[in-house]
């Protein structure tokens, strides 16, 4: 392209990782090369309403500079986007001439393959995993099954939906006592950054850590405490997709790596690289692919392990389709450790995104 590449910057959205969204937006936005790129910001706000343009850096709560397609339009439905019954795009100049979207969301209707499937209609390219992978790294349930049927080692895990345990939550408590014990991790299915996520060490602690869990989502996942170091690898890519270094996170939490440790206190630690063996490292990056393409991956996933202390053997505890992208996050640091810096690793996500989008669009 002569022209600069034009970019729409998608943050906000409904999930209970609104706020982290911002956060990520706010660098992406940041360090985009203004001379290659044209950028221009779409916020979804709590309600689901959609702004584009200079109205969306309402959401981010700082006027950034930066060179934008079109001033204060606003968009009242993400459905106005959709193709009219004509056949024909709706008249809309600044979304009409988007080149690729970044879509910086996270959680549900943003890192789901919900807003992946918008996309896909309005026949866009787009950063990051199509709609099944999309889902399927979202939903901690499937994506446990998913990996079983790849032969990853997990640790051992029980799925509960919320209409079970409201109906007879003694009989689900007993279940999840006889199988996984004390200590143990419930979690929302469909969420991340930590967010409805506890530790439960006896029976009281399980109901409440269900109760809360509950409020998230239908379908909660509960998991055995692993004595383990967290491990975590990022990979770029799409149908050869690489690995970089491997990253550990020293958390400042008393029980684990929650939300207030990764957003608010800033006394964790992240270790990069990893304090491993060249064979350990080796052997995580090599898992941490094979996971990737377990779930038809494309441009970018974070895949986080436990290294368990005891038997020194690498358990897969999830992948993260759209991981937190601050220039402070562990995805971008685990890039830039291993040679990549942020504002390069943002163009060669664009670059996999035209590029894929380029290939669906050879299939007949």
């Amino acid at each position: 392209m002569n022209r600069k590449i034009r970019v729409g910057v998608v943050f906000g959205g409904q999930s209970g990782e609104h706020e982290v969204s911002i956060q990520s937006a706010r660098s992406v936005i940041e360090n985009l090369d203004q001379t290659k790129f044209e950028i221009l910001p779409i916020g979804i706000d709590k309600q689901g309403t959609w702004h584009v343009g200079l109205g969306a850096f309402n959401a981010l709560g700082t006027a950034i500079p930066t060179h934008l397609l079109t001033e204060g339009v606003k968009v009242e439905q993400a459905a106005e986007l959709l193709p009219v019954a004509q056949g024909a795009v709706m008249p809309m100049q600044s979304v009409g001439d988007i080149d690729v979207v970044l879509p910086i969301l996270h959680g549900p209707f943003g890192e789901d393959g919900t807003v992946q499937g918008l996309f896909e209609l309005l026949n866009l390219p787009y950063v990051g995993a199509g709609v099944l992978a999309s889902s399927v790294g979202m939903d901690k349930a499937m994506m446990k099954k998913v990996f079983a049927i790849e032969g990853l080692k997990q640790a051992r895990y029980e799925v509960v939906l919320r209409s079970a345990f409201e109906r007879e939550p003694g009989v689900v408590v007993e279940q999840i006592e006889a199988s996984l014990g004390y200590p143990c991790f419930i979690k929302p299915a469909n969420l991340g950054s930590s967010v409805g996520i506890s530790k439960a060490k006896n029976r009281d602690e399980l109901y409440a850590s269900l109760r809360l869990a509950a409020k998230y989502d239908r379908k909660l996942v509960i998991e055995e405490a692993v004595d383990g170091r967290e491990i975590e690898v990022a990979v770029l890519g799409n149908e050869d997709p690489a690995a970089s270094v491997a990253g550990e996170i020293v958390s400042s939490g008393d029980e684990f790596y929650d939300y207030q440790a990764k957003y608010v206190d800033g006394d964790s630690v992240m270790i990069i690289p990893a304090e491993l063996t060249p064979e350990q490292s080796e052997e995580v990056r090599a898992l941490a692919i094979k996971a990737f393409q377990a779930i038809d991956g494309s441009g970018l996933s974070r895949v986080d392990f436990f290294l368990c202390r005891k038997t020194g053997q690498f358990l897969i505890n999830e992948i993260n389709t759209f991981p937190g992208f601050t220039i402070y996050s562990m995805y971008p640091k685990l890039w830039e450790v291993t040679g990549l810096q942020y504002n390069h690793l943002l163009e060669k996500l664009i670059t996999l995104a035209i590029d894929r989008h380029e290939d669906k669009n050879r299939e007949r």
